[in-house]
């Protein structure tokens, strides 16, 4: 990890032995996780489970069927619609492989992942710029080149702004006359699930959309995310996939936590009036705040403030850590991002930048 440009958030090891500080004093706004944790059925499921020796002894389902099914209802797809992995990254690996594509575009900036995946796969990346004045995908724009596929975010990262699920259905019809996929990451989009290309999915052959378990429901450390593409697809996928890459705990886990409808509407709920209270206050700093559908807010500062040395005070004399976007491609100076925590954790951030801007 180069430290002013850390390639993800959450890399607080290296961040507390570099400064000197105690890790367990530290908050960590870099990381997008849901900050209540899992539904607490998880844990107590997960106990339960190592209470039983075959779940450790013997080998997870290689089908992940009753996870598959778990997702798909969750998903308002069916199972034969679902493919799982421990991550994205691997899912997209697979996919990579499995359509054996040549070009890709790839609107930026953009989850450094993204670049990363498709150049290991020996894929020609098309960057194409978003503009930062907004983060709106240009629909007609993305297709004035050919290409075999192009990769895009809802809501796109690192803004978190939300396209309406009326321009990117436009933009996959559009791209299927052409014969280009769409690779679809909606990793966050559990916060606004409205905005959601899965119900389509059968009527969408050159679709396939990726999410995210872990993010939405607080437990990183359980690795499980999954891909949704018509029938035909999906198979392709599933064979691309190493086998048992998804392991029983995580399995487990991750089929209790998409069953607590309740704990997703609260999740959202909470989520929307976090961000709204956090944004407003930010932005009475004079500090610019995108408008985001996600759990993040992603801050443009002031000319007048360095960047960098900001997100280094803040560690050095707040002891919190920020998203530093500085290895975001195609994204200008002076960004930040904050995810959305916990009220009094918000109001702890706030009063740090306030301290800062006031002595900048």
């Amino acid at each position: 990890m180069t430290l002013l440009q850390p390639s993800h958030g959450g890399q607080l090891r290296g961040i507390v032995e570099h400064f000197g500080i105690h890790g367990a004093s530290v908050l960590d706004f870099s990381a997008n996780i849901n900050p209540g944790g899992p539904p607490a059925a998880v844990a107590k499921c997960l106990r339960a489970s190592l209470d039983n020796p075959s779940t450790l002894i013997n080998y997870p389902d290689l089908d992940e069927n009753d996870l598959r099914q778990s997702l798909a209802h969750y998903a308002a797809v069916r199972s034969e619609n679902v493919s799982v992995a421990n991550g994205f990254v691997p899912l997209l690996d697979a996919v990579l492989r499995a359509l054996n594509l040549r070009t890709c575009l790839l609107p930026v900036p953009a989850f450094v992942e993204y670049r990363k995946t498709l150049e290991r796969a020996r894929i020609e990346v098309r960057p194409h710029s978003v503009s930062s004045s907004a983060f709106r995908y240009d629909i007609d724009d993305l297709l004035t080149r050919s290409h075999s596929a192009v990769l895009l975010a809802n809501p796109q990262n690192p803004s978190g702004v939300v396209s309406s699920r009326d321009s990117l259905l436009r933009l996959v019809e559009s791209a299927a006359a052409q014969n280009i996929y769409i690779l679809l990451d909606e990793a966050f989009v559990d916060y606004c699930p409205e905005a959601s290309l899965t119900r389509e999915i059968d009527y969408l052959p050159n679709l396939i959309v990726f999410r995210s378990v872990t993010k939405f429901f607080g437990m990183a450390g359980l690795r499980v995310a999954y891909a949704v593409a018509n029938a035909g697809l999906s198979r392709r996928l599933q064979e691309a996939i190493s086998p048992w890459s998804v392991t029983t705990l995580a399995s487990i886990g991750a089929q209790v936590a998409v069953r607590d409808d309740a704990y997703a509407r609260r999740a959202i709920a909470l989520n929307s009036e976090r961000r709204n209270q956090l944004q407003a206050a930010i932005e009475k700093l004079g500090i610019y705040v995108y408008p985001s559908a996600a759990n993040f807010l992603l801050l443009r500062l002031p000319d007048s403030i360095d960047c960098q040395e900001l997100w280094k005070r803040l560690i050095r004399e707040h002891h919190i850590v920020l998203r530093n976007c500085a290895n975001y491609e195609a994204l200008s100076d002076g960004h930040l991002r904050a995810a959305v925590r916990a009220e009094s954790e918000n109001q702890r951030l706030i009063q740090a930048l306030e301290y800062e801007v006031e002595k900048a």
